[in-house]
């Protein structure tokens, strides 16, 4: 079985349950995907689905993307992806995978790249509580004060949290509860947020402790 699809973050809302609850909720655009190339352990050491996500313009892809996405008989994609397979089901070049492989599946893994911050200061990028407002303080309230050592050994060492670019990394929401699925407009809506602004490329996995069978009980 496909243990997930790529999407798109399409942004959150609010959905209330039979018993009047108001659940916030992240709504994904989950496929349909196109299966590009299957990968096999005879060939390359571990089993995985690679999956291509929206179509792009012919004129905006090289010839490196158009041969690649040829054989399997499909336009060149804008978001290009692995997915993990566990080699049961037959899956072939060409074939197209959606929001169905979440069937009775209950917690997702999803994986995106955190917002962009620029760059920003120790107390927002490390959560520094600052300096004090008071005895001769005059405008370093949000500095993070002496980082220097002494003659030796004369340096700063690596890991120092400093001021610096923050975000645009990449980010895995675990074990996030699957609130609707809608096959018609290949959309799911999680419960919880999602890393990423919205309309940017995700992937959606099931859960890697659901998986593995280790979920906990109260989950």
């Amino acid at each position: 079985m496909i243990a997930g699809v790529l999407g798109k973050k399409l942004g959150m809302a609010e959905i209330f349950t039979e018993d009047g609850e108001c659940v916030p909720v992240t709504v994904l655009h989950a496929g349909p995907c196109t299966v590009l190339q299957v990968r096999s352990t005879e060939k390359d050491g571990y089993q995985a689905v690679q999956l291509g996500f929206e179509d792009k313009k012919r004129h905006r892809a090289n010839k490196p993307e158009t041969g690649h996405v040829k054989k399997a008989n499909a336009e060149p994609k804008k978001f290009i992806g692995e997915v993990p397979w566990d080699g049961e089901d037959e899956v072939e070049l060409g074939q197209s995978i959606g929001v169905e492989v979440f069937e009775g599946v209950k917690y997702v893994d999803v994986t995106g790249k955190s917002k962009g911050h620029g760059f920003t200061g120790v107390v927002r990028r490390h959560h520094f509580a600052g300096g004090p407002a008071t005895h001769g303080q005059g405008n370093r309230h949000r500095s993070p004060g002496s980082i220097g050592q002494s003659s030796y050994p004369s340096r700063v060492f690596k890991g120092m949290r400093m001021p610096g670019h923050m975000g645009v990394e990449k980010n895995t929401a675990r074990n996030l509860i699957i609130v609707k699925i809608d096959p018609e407009t290949n959309t799911i809506a999680v419960k919880g947020a999602v890393p990423g602004h919205n309309g940017s490329y995700i992937t959606i996995r099931r859960a890697k402790a659901q998986r593995k069978g280790v979920m906990h009980k109260n989950q």
